[in-house]
């Protein structure tokens, strides 16, 4: 299971937002702010599925959720009081409206529409298996696994044949589904990704983050945990856990970048994290400087925190112009290459004669940060010193993450020093993971017994990745039978 990134873009992409609502009358708009407020999640496409007592209406489409669901005309089109929501970002499954969730089918028991962030590491092996059985799949996303599982489950209910479904697959995933009159949200027995709950009235919410239950007034409740299946429906609300008690392994990046800033994520606020995090940084890898200017934007919150630690001045060094995105004019070769430009420039005056701290959350591929450091020498700084707030990525995300794969990643080609000369920086370095550690509350990270997932800085993978394992061996397999052939 190969992910993809914009070759354009060496930042990583955010996952996917999922939303859901249960016992409003205008549940259709409710969701549309919910997505609205998760966009950062996933910008590739959004839909909602609703539930009106006796029938499933459905809008999906390409692009953004204001661009989709702004009309009155088009939620109008979505009436009932249960309604379920996606963004999408895709990290498997092409960018095509078929594969736009949340996805919904017909069973002999009624109608079901599911969506989920997040990835499941065993999807190919599944969908070969079940191919094999019979199954036609309308899509190229591995959530129609879940689908196709749900369909073949002889539980008498659909609680206990989504559960069935999700005793079989593996991977990180946060899910939402809409069936007659109820709504099912689960974790993964790890916890990888997000999810929370929430109450607006006498409506129960369900989100990726706390955010979208601040855009609609909702009280945030408390998170779901990790295995946990929470079920609303008339009766009220009822929590299972069909797996057994587990060990959460919250992904840690989401406080270095996914999470929005004024997000609440497993009982911590994101922007003081993002600050204590650059603290930790400051303490770890101070530098001769005039100032501290951060990557906008996710790297403000850290540059704050690290400027206030340092005791040196905060400068926005560098502005981000917001109304570049992806319906910008396809430009020229000329034009694609003023780069980082396009997306950010230079405060000259700011900058001129200095001494400066660059503050970024991480380094991909290294393309962004190069330009961005020649952009900030050609506008006359004196020395460039790059801090980056999290450790190296040197290892690929397989749990519903946008990475390349590893041999593309700079950290994993190159040492600090070797990044530094091609970066372009005087200085570099990064937080150590027990830095990064402690910026979270913990005192230190536990070998062989982390508290949460940092597979992308230290490569020990959670959960197996068996179709990457699978591939693996049909690779040499195939390699073997080419050698033998000659």
């Amino acid at each position: 299971m190969r992910q993809r990134i914009h070759e354009a873009d060496d930042r990583f992409r955010e996952e996917c937002g999922v939303f859901a609502i249960y016992g409003h009358q205008d549940a259709a708009a409710h969701a549309a702010l919910g997505l609205h407020a998760l966009q950062h999640r996933g910008q590739e496409a959004a839909g909602i599925v609703t539930f009106d007592g006796s029938h499933f209406h459905a809008h999906r489409a390409r692009g953004l959720v204001g661009d989709n669901f702004g009309k009155r005309a088009v939620i109008d089109g979505l009436p009932g009081h249960a309604a379920i929501g996606h963004n999408r970002y895709s990290t498997t499954g092409a960018s095509m409206l078929r594969n736009v969730q949340p996805l919904f089918a017909e069973f002999a028991f009624g109608g079901l529409a599911i969506a989920h962030n997040g990835n499941l590491t065993n999807a190919l092996g599944l969908r070969r298996r079940l191919v094999e059985e019979g199954s036609i799949f309308q899509s190229t996303t591995d959530t129609e696994v879940l689908v196709h599982l749900i369909a073949r489950s002889r539980r008498s209910n659909i609680v206990d044949r989504l559960t069935e479904a999700m005793a079989e697959v593996e991977g990180a995933w946060s899910l939402v589904a809409l069936f007659d009159d109820a709504v099912v949200a689960a974790r993964d027995p790890l916890g990888i990704r997000p999810l929370v709950l929430g109450r607006l009235g006498r409506a129960w919410i369900f989100a990726s983050e706390t955010c979208a239950l601040d855009i609609i007034g909702a009280e945030f409740l408390r998170d779901i945990e990790p295995g946990e299946i929470v079920v609303a429906g008339p009766e009220g609300l009822r929590s299972l856990f069909p797996f057994g008690p587990t060990r959460s392994r919250f992904c840690i990046f989401e406080y270095v970048y996914f999470a929005r800033p004024d997000s609440i994520v497993e009982g911590r606020g994101v922007y003081e994290t993002r600050k204590r995090i650059g603290a930790e940084l400051a303490r770890e890898a101070p530098a001769p400087a005039d100032l501290v200017v951060p990557v906008p934007d996710s790297g403000v919150p850290a540059a704050i925190g690290y400027a206030r630690e340092a005791g040196l001045p905060f400068e926005l060094g560098i502005i981000r112009n917001h109304y570049v995105g992806r319906t910008f004019i396809e430009p020229s070769d000329h034009i694609r290459h003023l780069g980082v430009r396009l997306k950010h420039n230079a405060n000259r005056p700011t900058l001129a004669g200095k001494r400066v701290i660059l503050v970024d959350d991480s380094i991909v591929r290294g393309t962004t940060s190069t330009k961005i450091v020649t952009m900030v020498r050609q506008a006359g700084a004196r020395e460039v010193h790059m801090r980056i707030a999290s450790p190296p990525t040197s290892h690929s995300c397989f749990y519903g993450v946008d990475t390349p794969e590893r041999a593309k990643l700079m950290a994993a080609r190159f040492s600090v020093t070797e990044m530094a000369r091609i970066i372009g920086v005087d200085s570099l370095a990064f937080l150590s993971l027990d830095g990064l550690y402690r910026a979270v509350g913990e005192q230190h990270r536990e070998p062989g017994c982390p508290r949460f997932c940092d597979a992308c800085f230290s490569g020990d993978y959670p959960i197996r990745l068996r179709d990457c394992e699978e591939g693996r061996r049909e690779t040499q397999l195939s390699f073997l039978q080419e050698e033998n052939a000659t």
